[in-house]
């Protein structure tokens, strides 16, 4: 059985709690990780040598990994939003506009990833709102027709990312009756994921479809992952048993 190990991460623009920007910290805590999808949200893309401005690029130079960008919004004249990282080849790269009027403006990045052996694994990595009403409109646009209910979704759907949600709203009941949850409050001791030096709050989902094996779940807790941003990656591991139907 194939296993494939996903990661969600807010890495906060690549500043951590001592106020430094050290996108290279992040491509190490990652490293450690040793993922198969990353799914990144706050990531800067600013087309520039500086490599604390082109932060996605230099991550994903840094572990050897493909990467697409969603751009939620522009900062400094590039792209600003979430990226997803992977190991194999990306292909139907869609971005989402999930906004709200008069509210930050936040996306649903989708990529198709082509596992071998395996087949076509669809990921959506996900950063809603802060605001309560917010998130409730943003989860009902993700389970509509265009987005999660696509009927060229042809393999399994991992939905992952910061959902800003700590207790179970609308966003979270709804992608409940249609997915599970490798909920890590039913598997670990220490289950929030914000802030991250002392994490109060678990704001950090990974959902998937019925069709996966959800074989672990854990929260990255090193002495480097608690100071390099105010979030903590969230990984879950998946056994992939045989090729999905279409």
């Amino acid at each position: 059985m194939f296993r494939l190990r996903v990661t969600t991460y807010n890495i906060h623009k690549a500043k951590g709690l001592d106020g430094r920007v050290m996108p290279a910290r992040i491509a190490e805590v990652l490293r450690c990780l040793n993922s198969d999808v990353i799914a990144l949200q706050e990531v800067m893309h600013i087309g520039a040598d500086d490599t604390q401005l082109n932060q996605a690029r230099f991550v994903a130079e840094q572990l050897g990994m493909h990467y697409a960008i969603g751009e939620n919004r522009r900062i400094h004249g590039g792209a600003y939003g979430n990226v997803v990282l992977s190991r194999f080849p990306l292909r139907n790269i869609c971005n989402y506009d999930i906004s709200i009027p008069r509210r930050e403006r936040r996306g649903c990045l989708r990529t198709d990833i082509d596992v071998p052996d395996y087949g076509t694994v669809h990921v959506f990595n996900v950063h809603l709102g802060t605001a309560f009403l917010e998130r409730r409109s943003q989860g009902r646009r993700l389970v509509e027709e265009e987005l999660l209910g696509s009927r060229d979704l042809s393999g399994p759907r991992i939905v992952l990312g910061d959902f800003n949600e700590w207790t179970r709203g609308l966003a979270s009941q709804l992608l409940f009756t249609e997915f599970n949850c490798a909920d890590i409050r039913l598997k670990l001791r220490s289950r929030a994921t914000y802030p991250g030096l002392l994490p109060l709050l678990h704001l950090d989902h990974i959902y998937f479809d019925r069709a996966l094996t959800l074989e672990q779940v854990g929260l990255y807790r090193t002495r480097l992952a608690l100071i390099a941003s105010d979030h903590l990656p969230l990984w879950a591991e998946f056994g992939l048993a045989s090729i999905p139907s279409a």
